[in-house]
Formats: structure tokens, sequence, C-alpha cells
């Protein structure tokens, strides 16, 4: 059966058709909303309080999501959040296109999409041992991420041509009509039974018992801790991306569509690369290897000076960070008993993710009043100190 393509499991299909027009749309909404935002405001701060709402969801309700999830039927939850999330798009869209919408509605709405989508993401991730054997799941994260990558390349490219033609309020019309479209493809999943429960608990008591397992296990507790140094590095940089490339090298929104579109060969080249590597390497191995790599991509940033310079190194970076994922994805659905899936991942992510906002404030607040290249070399720094950390980690030889 290990043998058998991904494509012949009908709900792989389903699921990858779902995830490919989610991802798309997703694409093009982290493309067009900054610079709508940017043209709108003029303002570093202004973007990078909108990454904040769009990462606070993970941090706030990261844990309640996971225990919501762990309670329902994952597919019904699928439903529901794909459909609320169709719903504030296009009401999202009547505002634009009614010249009605303002700054902090704009906050609010990305606050709440961000919200239903994480909550769609963590029960994606939770179904998948429902539907697939689990030694598939390394594979299947695998042809996620080259899904994610492969479109992050499309996504910025169509988005980045598109708006060249047409309004903003036509590419989130796209981005609702996707929308509309994964909820309705969720209904083709096969059902799956709900998770095995205790009735006798409370939400509280179903959000310690997700903790208590995910630290629990030492495995996974390791690369959690990890990647939220990662997160916080990583948010000093796109807090502020967008907005050096066109406002300080003078980029133009098709210039930064090609940038991520060049950037993301690279994700293409680590989730085709995972089982190479994995031929020579332990998983643990490879991760610390990728965190050694993106500390010295990240002080190259400091050097770049146009966009294809920078387009070159997030290629490299986004090799690393498909193989980091896709590591850490795989361990923590082999590790965790399913029933507890949902709260483990909304525990870990709620933790990998506690300091993005800072991160993107701390950013947006620097990019105001200091030269941007220098955040460049302190995420730099964290990855360097992280590396040196885990150099000692018995974590290197998790197979």
């Amino acid at each position: 059966m290990t043998n058998q393509s991904l494509h012949q499991y009908r709900n792989f299909n389903v699921l990858y058709a779902g995830m490919l027009i989610m991802t798309m749309a997703s694409q093009i909404y982290s493309f067009v909303l900054p610079l709508f935002i940017y043209e709108w405001s003029q303002s570093a701060l202004a973007m990078s309080t909108m990454r904040v709402m769009d990462f606070a969801p993970n941090v706030l309700l990261g844990m309640l999501a996971g225990a919501v999830v762990d309670r329902m039927n994952r597919r019904k939850m699928m439903m529901w959040a794909s459909g609320i999330q169709a719903v504030l798009a296009t009401i999202l869209v009547v505002l634009i296109w009614l010249n009605t919408l303002h700054l902090w509605q704009l906050y609010l709405f990305g606050f709440m999409l961000s919200t239903v989508s994480y909550t769609f993401f963590n029960a994606k991730n939770a179904i998948v041992p429902q539907l697939f054997p689990r030694e598939r799941l390394t594979d299947i994260q695998a042809q996620f991420s080259m899904l994610g990558t492969v479109f992050s390349v499309i996504g910025p490219s169509i988005a980045g041509f598109l708006i060249i033609w047409l309004a903003y309020e036509w590419l989130f019309i796209i981005y609702a009509l996707c929308l509309c479209l994964v909820w309705g493809i969720v209904f083709l999943l096969d059902p799956v039974p709900s998770p095995e429960s205790e009735s006798t608990q409370n939400i509280w008591q179903d959000m310690k018992e997700g903790v208590s397992e995910l630290f629990g296990n030492k495995t996974l507790l390791t690369p959690t801790l990890a990647i939220l140094f990662i997160n916080f590095a990583t948010s000093l940089v796109i807090g502020v991306l967008i907005f050096y490339v066109v406002d300080q090298l003078g980029a133009t929104s098709k210039e930064v569509g090609w940038m991520f579109s060049i950037s993301a060969i690279g994700g293409i080249a680590g989730a085709k690369g995972i089982k190479l590597l994995r031929k020579k390497w332990t998983r643990g191995a490879i991760f610390y290897a990728m965190l050694c790599v993106d500390t010295i991509i990240l002080g190259l940033f400091f050097f770049a000076v146009n966009w294809w310079q920078l387009a070159i190194l997030l290629a490299f970076r986004a090799f690393t960070t498909v193989n980091v994922n896709i590591i850490y994805l795989a361990i923590r659905q082999e590790s965790t008993p399913n029933h507890l899936l949902g709260r483990v991942a909304g525990t870990s992510s709620m933790l990998m993710k506690l300091m993005l906002p800072l991160g993107l404030l701390v950013s947006g607040l620097w990019a105001e009043y200091l030269p941007i290249p220098y955040i460049f070399l302190i995420s730099s720094t964290i990855i360097a100190f992280l590396a040196i950390g885990l150099s000692k980690s018995s974590f290197r030889t998790t197979p």
C-alpha cells in the first residue's frame, strides 16, 4: 500500500483540490492586501498592524480552536469554517466596492478571516490521519507543501499580472469566489467519525489535556520551541519586506510579484528534495542544517540592493522553511494520538506564533524610524543563537 500513488485515494484528490483553490486564494489575498493598504495609508506601521491581525488569532484563540476541533466532527468543522470564511470575504468585497470600508474595519475583517482560516486548517490537519494510512503522512505533507510552494509561484505572478489590468476590488472578488468553491468541495470528502472525548470534561480541561500532551512529548516540544524563535525572526523580516522593496528599493507591483515567484522556486526544490535528504540524514539533522543555512541567508539580506537579489535569497530561504515545516508537521501527526491532535496542533501553533505579533509591531516601528536593513542582521543573529542551542540537543538524532 505504501507504493500506491496518493492520487489513487479519492479523498486525497478531493482534499488536494480544496487546498489547491484555498492556497491560490490565500496567495492572491496575501499579495494584494499589503499593496492595498500601502496605497491607502503609505505607512509601514499600518501594513505591519494588518499582519498582526492575520497572526493574532493563532496566539489568542489557538488552544480554544484546537479544543473545539477535537470535540466536533472534523469534516463538519471544515464545512462551517470554509462557509463562514466565504461569507466574510463577500461582505468585505461589498464594502470595498461601495467605498465604505474604513481601516479599522479592514483590521477587524483580517482578524475574523484569519480566525476561521486557522480553524479550517487545524481541522484539515486533524482529519488527514483519519483519511489516510499513518505511513503516508510524511508523503502527504510533502505533497501539500509542494502545492503551497507551486502556488506561491503562480499566485503572486497571476496577482501581479492581474493588478495591472484589474482594480483591487476585482482581485478581492476572485478571492471570495475561490472560498465559495472550497466550501462546496469539502462536502465531497468521505464522512469520518467524531473524535473520542471525555463527555464529563469541560473546554478548559480539554485545553489542559492538549497542553499536557504537548509538553510531555519531548520529541515534539523541542522543534515547537525552536519554531517559536524562528517565527519571531521571520516576523521581523516579513513585517517590512514589501514596504522595503516598494518604498525604498523602488520595485513595482509586477516586480514584487516576480520576486515572490522566483523565491518560491526554492520552496518547490525543498518539497521535492526532502526524500533525497531523508536518505542521508535523520529528520533532526536536516532540521538543524536548515537553521544553519538560514542564518547565512538572512545575513545576506543586509547586502541586497534590488528586488531580484532579494528574490534569490528568498528562494534559498523558502527551501529551508519548507523542509522545516514538512519535518515538523509529519512528526506532530505521527507522535500525537488522533483524538488529541486538534488540541496539540492548536497549542503548538499558538506557542510557535506567540511572538509573531510582537515581531511584526517591532519591525513596523523600526521601519518608521530606523534603517530597515539592520533588522535583517538581527533576524540572522536570532537564528544563529538558535542553531547553536540545537547543536547540543538530542533532537538532532530524531529519525
